[in-house]
């Protein structure tokens, strides 16, 4: 199954939707920008990322996958974080519209303050791209996202798979869901309790965790943990960053890689976790085609090639606030064990030298064919 995604995600590129990446990075991690060069297109893209402490991906693989995509498209860009902070979040954007940005991309850090901020660009004359999250009520222009109920249910077939081996076909699972005002943890939540109801388990604990922060995921974990008295045969934990909060308290307990736990984003802690045997799998989102695909809708708007960007973004999702159909570009997740970890690693998005760091983790990368 990995490989023939990772092949459809070869053959979009070839095909002329992805950008090819090159060059360098630019910037510190608050903000980034580059100036064109000669003969270079005439347009700015402005793109706010939401923050560095939720998830890594934001700043070690979008900035620099987003910026490449610009760098080799001779296109002028802005790239800066909101760091978790919406007023922040509106500054930028009111420093980026006034400076001129053609486009403007967007992670948001809740709807209503997206929103805001893509009526301003609205009233501006200025396209915009939600960018991994949907705004609700936000009528931004296009979408570009993986499939975030596809997401859920890899996580729930993937922990049902790691119950299912460890002998229970019933049983309490607890539910360690992601920020209650992203969009993208409903739709996640949606994907794998439906399919851990469905596969016959019972929720035994279900709570979600502000901002997706760690630290209260961890707190937020033990104290569901203590709830239930520690009687769970699964956890389906959200992102890795959740996963590793709960998998700590675990350990605490002397039972890490006892009880499965879920996670998502393929982190290299992430997949640490999963060729040690403490998280049961991850999520790999191909992030690289996935900022490819948003730098190539906001080349075309900089070039007026509406009718090129409508053909990119071919599907269409719902907002759920406004019954309106946004323009999509939707790429499909894939579900990540031991044996595929090394499917990772060749597409590119993380190294070998950064997953296998210690003896024991070499032991385990040796054994799932994975080489420096």
């Amino acid at each position: 199954m990995s490989k023939r995604t990772f092949g459809a995600i070869a053959g979009l590129a070839a095909a002329g939707l992805l950008l090819a990446a090159c060059g360098g990075s630019g910037g510190d991690a608050a903000s980034s920008s580059a100036a064109p060069e000669p003969g270079s297109l005439s347009g700015k893209v402005g793109v706010i990322l939401p923050d560095a402490a939720s998830s890594a991906r934001w700043e070690t693989a979008d900035r620099p996958f987003l910026e490449q995509a610009f760098q080799s498209a001779g296109v002028e860009y802005d790239i800066q974080n909101a760091n978790g902070d919406k007023a922040k979040f509106a500054t930028i954007a009111d420093q980026m519209l006034a400076s001129g940005v053609t486009v403007l991309m967007l992670v948001n850090l809740d709807s209503p303050s997206a929103a805001a901020v893509i009526t301003k660009a609205n009233d501006q004359g200025v396209p915009t791209i939600d960018y991994d999250r949907l705004t609700l009520a936000g009528n931004a222009n296009y979408y570009v996202s993986f499939d975030n109920v596809a997401v859920g249910t890899k996580i729930g077939e993937g922990l049902v798979t790691c119950m299912q081996n460890n002998g229970n076909d019933s049983g309490p699972v607890a539910l360690l869901n992601g920020s209650p005002t992203d969009n993208n943890a409903t739709l996640f939540k949606e994907g794998y309790e439906t399919v851990i109801t469905g596969a016959g388990y019972t929720i035994a604990a279900d709570q979600s965790v502000p901002d997706w922060d760690n630290t209260k995921a961890g707190t937020i974990f033990e104290q569901m943990y203590t709830e239930v008295g520690g009687d769970l045969i699964g956890v389906a934990a959200a992102n890795d960053g959740l996963g590793g909060a709960a998998i700590a308290v675990l350990e605490r307990n002397g039972v890490a890689g006892e009880i499965p736990v879920t996670g998502q984003d393929a982190t290299d802690e992430g997949l640490q976790r999963v060729l040690l045997g403490t998280q049961c799998m991850t999520v790999y989102k191909a992030i690289k085609a996935e900022a490819d695909a948003a730098a190539q809708l906001a080349i075309d708007l900089i070039k007026g090639q509406v009718s090129a960007a409508d053909a990119l973004a071919n599907k269409t999702v719902t907002d759920t606030e406004t019954g309106v159909e946004v323009k999509a570009v939707l790429l499909e997740p894939i579900a990540v064990f031991p044996e595929n970890v090394k499917d990772v690693i060749a597409d590119g998005f993380t190294t070998y030298d950064r997953v296998c760091t210690t003896p024991a983790i070499q032991e385990k990368c040796a054994e799932y064919g994975i080489n420096p």
